[in-house]
Formats: C-alpha cells, structure tokens, sequence
C-alpha cells in the first residue's frame, strides 16, 4: 500500500531506497474506513498524520448551522493531515467519501524523521505547499469563473491527479462520489449541481456514468476551466 505514496512523491524527486526503507519502518499501520467516517474530527488533537493509499476523501468545514463545505478532494498518495503535525488542533475534518485504506504515521515518528531524513522533510513540505497551491485555485473558481468553469476546472485537476500516481484509464477515471457531496464542493443546491453536470454532458466533452469520468473533449474541457496544471508541481528536480 505504500507504494502509492512513492509514487505521488517522485512526482516531485527522486526518493533513494534509503528513503523508502526509512518510510516503511515508520508507515506500518493500516486500517479500513468506511464511507461518511470521519478519518480526522475537526477539533481535534490527533497524534498521528494519514496517508491515504486507496478511495476518496475530503477535507472540510463545518459551519454553525450543521452545513458542510468540502475545500479539498483528497487521492490515493495523499498525505490528508500532514498538517496536524504541527498545527496540532484540527480545525476541519477529513471524511471518507467511499470506502478507503489509510496508513498512519505517529507524530513521534515524524519528529524523528524531521531530524534524521532532511530530503524526505523538504517533499512533505513540498505536499504541504501544494495543498495550499490547491486551495488558492479552488479560491479563485469559487470567486471568479462560473460554476460550469469550476467543474471544468474540478474535473481536469482530479484527471491529472490521479494520472500522477496511476489510476486512469485512457481518459477516463473511477469517481464515487456522489451529486450531493459534489454540491458540497461547489457550494451549491442539488438541482444547481446536476445542470451543471448536464451542462458539460450535453456538450458533448464529458461522460459521468457508473461512478466512471470519461473526459471526451480535453481541450475544450480545459478552455472552459482555464486550466494550467503547473500549480501540482508535477515538476521532478531537486528539492
């Protein structure tokens, strides 16, 4: 299961045998998750961080009257909570949003490695820069492109994603989630969402059936997202 996380980091560098041996002895517990169980609560003091090596998560927020707004997808190779490490207090939550294995790092471990593994530290780092990378461009669709851009945009991301640690097929890729947690991500009612979907189906550039994105069109799919995939940092060089 572990392999999925080398395969996202040497997106960014080379990761030495050295490196792997070392993440090995540290990432050794594994566990099952089932959909809609929170894999981090939002509020609390976790001791340990997650990778996610199979199925889809999220990152959100809840607001005070019980609404959810997801602010990250989360893939295979993910490190979902890296952040805890030093933030500590969790102020969102990580929720499975189909069924997922994760493997968990102790926060003690991470310390260790911090100090005796420096390139290892800079990509997780790396990870954390580009979460935020995310976020800024999840940002600027939220504010500045329609929500058919955005879903464009949503849509290209994942494709990109998950081809970095091999899981499309051709154009295609496996997407469980549902309309309503896609509302969730785009911030709006139900219905909204499902014209926005039929909206790039019936332009013929996807094909969204049987928990399956089929990308007919990518560049007019990416034209209409304004999408520039340098964000990821899908870049491999020294760091």
């Amino acid at each position: 299961m572990i392999d999925i996380l080398f395969r996202s980091l040497e997106n960014h560098d080379i990761v030495s045998e050295a490196e792997r041996a070392q993440l090995r002895m540290i990432l050794d517990k594994e566990r099952n998750v089932e959909p809609d169980e929170d894999i981090v609560k939002q509020g609390s003091r976790p001791l340990f961080s997650t990778v996610l090596a199979s199925g889809f998560a999220a990152r959100y927020k809840l607001t005070v009257d019980g609404t959810r707004q997801i602010t990250a997808l989360h893939v295979p190779g993910d490190f979902v909570d890296l952040h805890a490490f030093l933030l500590k207090t969790m102020d969102h939550g990580i929720v499975a949003l189909s069924p997922c294995r994760i493997i968990t790092v102790d926060h003690a471990d991470l310390l260790t490695l911090t100090h005796s593994a420096p390139h290892l530290t800079r990509l997780f780092w790396l990870k954390t820069l580009v979460d935020g990378a995310v976020h800024r461009e999840w940002i600027v669709a939220m504010g500045r492109r329609s929500k058919r851009a955005h879903l464009a945009h949503i849509i290209c991301e994942l494709f990109v994603r998950l081809r970095a640690v091999g899981l499309t097929e051709g154009r295609s890729f496996y997407f469980p989630l549902s309309q309503g947690e896609m509302a969730d991500v785009l911030g709006l009612s139900l219905v909204h969402m499902n014209r926005t979907i039929q909206s790039l189906r019936r332009d013929g550039l996807i094909s969204w059936t049987n928990q399956t994105i089929e990308i007919l069109a990518w560049d007019e799919l990416a034209a209409i997202a304004d999408f520039d995939p340098t964000y990821l940092s899908f870049q491999v060089e020294p760091r």
